[in-house]
């Protein structure tokens, strides 16, 4: 009962005394645009650290944002990057002092395999909203999605003896930016490839070209029933961006 009491005047005095801030949470793909709509969304989640309490939850919503600002005009300080259509998470919470909070994020939030967790701490000052461009956390990497073989596919050897056995992956950015031959996001300067294990060991490593927009395509010889494992990475020399996906297969006799 004294605990009940306790925590409905801590109610009482927050609602009285406490002040309205808004906070606007922008996530953006690591050389890359924002991540909004189109993909499903980053979920965003802001916690007081000291009880560890959910203020606010919710996902971005709206677009990638303006290439032309986010990925070619040259930045000084103060820039905005930003514009009234870009993705964002607008929260308002309560406080009645300086309180420090986490920002947590999870994106992409509908592409689970690739999905990547990154926050930020720092006090919020009640009634100092952070709008604007708000705060915005980085989520770096690739989405890869292997097409080809499916998941546990069963495939029998002799359907496939004597032809070059495909895999075929979607790679995007983690905000949805397409991968194209010369874009702005440049197939030629990823390395894309596909690691084979047969029954456990390593049999094969090939690399993946671009066939059209997000879609890579490469080919091997089988010759042999198993239990078959593809790996599919993307690297970025230049930004360190990396993304995988891993399936199993089975090539029957």
């Amino acid at each position: 009962m004294k605990f009940f009491l306790m925590t409905l005047f801590s109610l009482i005095c927050i609602t009285l005394y406490g002040k309205e801030t808004k906070i606007v949470v922008r996530v953006k793909a690591k050389d890359a645009k924002f991540i909004g709509s189109s993909l499903g969304g980053a979920y965003v989640i802001i916690r007081n650290k000291t009880n560890n309490s959910i203020l606010a939850e919710g996902k971005t919503s709206g677009s990638t944002g303006s290439t032309d600002l986010i990925m070619k005009f040259p930045k000084e300080r103060h820039d905005i990057i930003t514009d009234d259509t870009t993705a964002k998470f607008t929260a308002t919470v309560n406080i009645d002092e300086p309180t420090f909070v986490s920002i947590e994020v999870l994106s992409p939030y509908n592409n689970r395999q690739a999905q990547t967790k990154v926050s930020s701490e720092f006090w919020l000052i009640p009634g100092k909203d952070l709008v604007g461009e708000g705060v915005i956390l980085e989520i770096p990497g690739f989405i890869v999605d292997i097409l080809k073989p499916r998941t546990h596919q069963y495939i029998s050897l002799q359907s496939i003896s004597g032809k070059p056995f495909q895999i075929q992956a979607n790679i995007v950015m983690m905000c949805g930016c397409v991968i194209d031959k010369g874009g702005i996001w440049d197939s030629d300067k990823i390395e894309t490839k596909a690691i084979i294990y047969k029954d456990g060991k390593f049999l094969n490593e090939i690399n993946l070209t671009l066939v059209s927009t997000n879609l890579f395509e490469g080919s091997f010889p089988v010759s042999q029933a198993g239990n078959y494992e593809v790996t599919v990475y993307a690297f970025d020399y230049k930004t360190g961006n990396t993304g995988v996906d891993k399936i199993n297969y089975v090539i029957l006799k």
